[in-house]
């Protein structure tokens, strides 16, 4: 870059050349401030004074320390502590839903079983099937104290306890239940996740946690496919069956009843009329005992006048007749014969 020296000339002539370098530095170095140490002492004492109020939000408390060692936990609002340097304020959110997913897509940490996180998902099932298995944990700090101290990383626990407590239930079910029975899997590792946690004392609490679809690996798929189908034509033939004894038993138990009733109502008639014929028989016996000789020949005379009706060929014969074999023939006579 070259130089205007003569705009240069003209500047100094003016008294518009920048000073030295130097010159500057002697300045600030000869600068005093009004008052002298006082102003210091009180713009450090107003300096220490601004740290020694803090706020903490609706959603969060405030875990104090002093000197490194927990003292005491505030509640949300304003709050007085020793300047810093003695005491320090570390503030947690105990309202806030924080998320944990576990698919297979999402590759980033380390699991304690080694490898990406990605491959939390992939799981050996009670029946040695593999399935993938994506699942999202949603949690919050129910313990700062816990949370902040108990732990060195709270996170990383609850992803390591998390994966180990899902795969002991996966282990416990077939690779039908994991995939139809996804709400049962759920509250129990829900339930078995916080059990643990609880007792690492990490200070979280787990909400819920949601089992996304479970699915196999691709080159099973083909195998799994045609195990569905299967399946699917096994509860058809089971609802089929089902169909065709519900229509067939209550027939059954149908017509039973009816011939049940019929045979009731069959005995009551034959009862009720050996009934009536007792209580007609005995009506007829005390009728014949008050006049025996006028019921017997009442009796007989009933008797022919019901029999003979039904009788064809009628021989009226005199008591002192002896000869009867000319009677015999008169029912075959020709034409001409002896009109009966």
């Amino acid at each position: 870059m070259s130089w205007d020296w003569e705009k240069l000339k003209q500047q100094q002539k003016r008294g518009d050349i920048p000073p030295n370098m130097d010159e500057f530095i002697k300045k600030i170095n000869n600068f005093k401030l009004p008052g002298g140490p006082l102003l210091i002492v009180l713009l450090l004492l107003i300096l220490l004074g601004s740290t020694m109020f803090y706020t903490v939000k609706p959603s969060e408390v405030g875990v104090v320390q002093r000197f490194g060692r927990y003292v005491r936990t505030t509640q949300p609002g304003l709050h007085f502590k020793m300047p810093v340097g003695i005491e320090s304020v570390r503030k947690v959110n105990v309202r806030k839903v924080n998320t944990e997913e576990f698919s297979a897509f999402n590759t980033g940490g380390q699991t304690r079983f080694g490898g990406a996180s990605s491959t939390a998902t992939l799981m050996l099932t009670g029946d040695l099937n593999v399935a993938l298995v994506p699942w999202i944990v949603q949690y919050r700090v129910k313990d700062p104290y816990n949370y902040l101290f108990k732990v060195r990383n709270p996170q990383q626990l609850l992803r390591d306890m998390s994966e180990a407590s899902m795969r002991l239930v996966i282990g416990d079910r077939s690779i039908d239940e994991v995939i139809s029975k996804r709400d049962e899997i759920s509250v129990e590792s829900a339930e078995l996740l916080q059990k643990e946690l609880d007792g690492a004392e990490s200070g979280i609490n787990i909400l819920t946690i949601e089992m996304k679809k479970t699915d196999v690996p691709e080159p099973v798929q083909p195998s799994l496919n045609e195990v569905n189908q299967a399946t699917q034509e096994k509860e058809q033939m089971i609802y089929q069956a089902r169909e065709d004894y519900n229509k067939a038993v209550p027939a059954a138990r149908g017509e039973a009843e009816r011939t049940i009733r019929a045979a009731e109502g069959y005995a009551l008639d034959r009862v009720n009329r050996a009934k009536g014929d007792a209580v007609r028989f005995e009506d007829m016996y005390r009728e014949y005992a008050k006049a025996e000789d006028v019921t017997k020949r009442r009796l007989y005379l009933e008797t022919f006048r019901d029999l003979l009706p039904k009788l064809e060929n009628k021989y009226i014969v005199d008591s002192e007749q002896n000869n009867l074999l000319p009677l015999l023939n008169l029912g075959n006579q020709n034409k001409s014969g002896v009109t009966q």
